[in-house]
């Protein structure tokens, strides 16, 4: 599932494409959103707000978009049209004078007024990557229930935003403790603050995106995600690994070096 730092650096790209442009033929392939039409209007700002895109158009129009686990953007040049094979994953199709926006298996697809975006991202907690990010709101937020397990807390879109299961993952490990740790036993504030530095850095410097070792290779780049039964980078024992709860947002893939992080175990999993 693309995180918040994903997402904003597919606005970024984006941009490059579309930013100024002007609208000459939009195609919505979604039954609701059939029969609006975007031509004639520019596109001025792509923004995010944890894992949502709010692509703006002139005319106080917002186009909202959430890529949830498998959707994508793709921009093809002046001409250009994705392989037939990707044709029938396409939800949404902005055409401009220098190229084609494609929005591909957009589960949520909406189109707003720009001054009540509210109404598609209203729910959601501060987002860890904006600059004025709203620290104090976001610890309150967060220790809500502080009997919460730290993953399942990181991952409530509606305490924090922008934060996937890559990210909590490798930040409870960073941290030093147990995934299912009680949230009110962290402490909170410097969570909040490793990991609006850790986005933004993954976001933002070349070479860094998603690497939480600070080493990009092959197999390293990570602490525990994806490295269930290989020995821990830092003390050599063997990551562990247990299975989502199927439909349960709250209880994801979850990975952690029982050595390096002490605390509950997945019988503590949030219910």
């Amino acid at each position: 599932m693309p995180e918040g730092d994903s997402v904003w650096k597919l606005a970024r790209r984006l941009d490059r494409a579309l930013l100024g442009r002007t609208v000459t033929r939009s195609d919505f392939r979604v039954p609701r959103l059939a029969t609006r039409d975007l031509a004639g209007r520019e596109v001025l700002e792509h923004h995010t707000h944890g894992k949502h895109l709010l692509t703006r158009f002139s005319g106080g129009v917002t186009l909202h978009s959430h890529l949830l686990m498998d959707g994508e953007w793709s921009v093809t040049g002046v001409g250009k049209r994705l392989p037939p094979r990707l044709q029938r994953d396409v939800r949404v199709v902005l055409e401009t004078p220098t190229g084609t926006a494609w929005g591909l298996r957009l589960h949520q697809l909406d189109l707003v007024a720009t001054d009540q975006e509210s109404r598609v991202i209203g729910h959601l907690g501060p987002d860890l990557m904006h600059d004025d990010l709203d620290r104090p709101e976001a610890v309150r937020r967060l220790l809500t229930d502080p009997g919460t397990p730290l993953v399942s807390a990181l991952l409530d879109q509606t305490r924090v935003a922008g934060l996937g299961n890559l990210w909590v993952n490798e930040l409870a490990f960073l941290v030093g403790v147990s995934p299912w740790t009680p949230i009110g036993e962290v402490d909170v504030p410097r969570l909040v603050d490793r990991a609006a530095t850790a986005l933004r850095h993954s976001a933002t410097v070349a070479g860094a995106y998603q690497v939480t070792t600070g080493t990009g290779r092959r197999g390293e780049s990570h602490w525990v995600a994806g490295r269930q039964r290989r020995p821990c980078l830092r003390c050599g024992t063997t990551v562990r690994m247990v299975e989502e709860v199927p439909n349960d947002p709250a209880n994801r893939r979850t990975w952690w070096c029982p050595h390096c992080q002490p605390g509950p175990g997945p019988e503590a999993r949030a219910r």
